[in-house]
């Protein structure tokens, strides 16, 4: 669990450290040259790969579409996060009743099956 955590972690750092030094954290002008350095080093797959597929690809979204969307999705995502924390002490709940059940099904001593019938019955004599 530990171990997890640290990879994701470095994980995470990482990227952060390479995305700043890279220029997507840097002012506007930084980020429009990393853009159009992306999308020159980008073309050609694309034209090639434009070639191979047998659909043509449709245009991006307009600016007021994409608006859209990004507002409909983040709202969604405000309204599932509320949600979650809503139901947080339910879904607590049932998760200490199940951590309880478990630990009282091990505490009970497990019973005897097989052919072991005769010392079952001795013992319990």
């Amino acid at each position: 669990m530990v171990f997890g955590l640290l990879v994701r972690g470095g994980l995470v750092a990482g990227t952060v450290y390479y995305t700043r030094k890279a220029g997507v954290w840097g002012n506007a002008e930084e980020t429009d040259k990393l853009l159009n350095d992306v999308k020159g080093q980008l073309c050609p797959y694309v034209q090639k790969a434009k070639k191979q597929l047998p659909f043509e690809v449709p245009k991006l979204p307009q600016a007021g579409e994409v608006r859209f969307l990004v507002k409909h999705y983040y709202n969604e995502g405000v309204k599932s996060s509320f949600r979650f924390i809503h139901m947080l002490p339910c879904y607590a709940g049932r998760g200490l009743k199940k951590v309880k059940d478990t630990f009282e099904d091990f505490a009970k001593s497990p019973a005897i099956t097989g052919g072991n019938e005769k010392a079952a019955a001795a013992a319990t004599k």
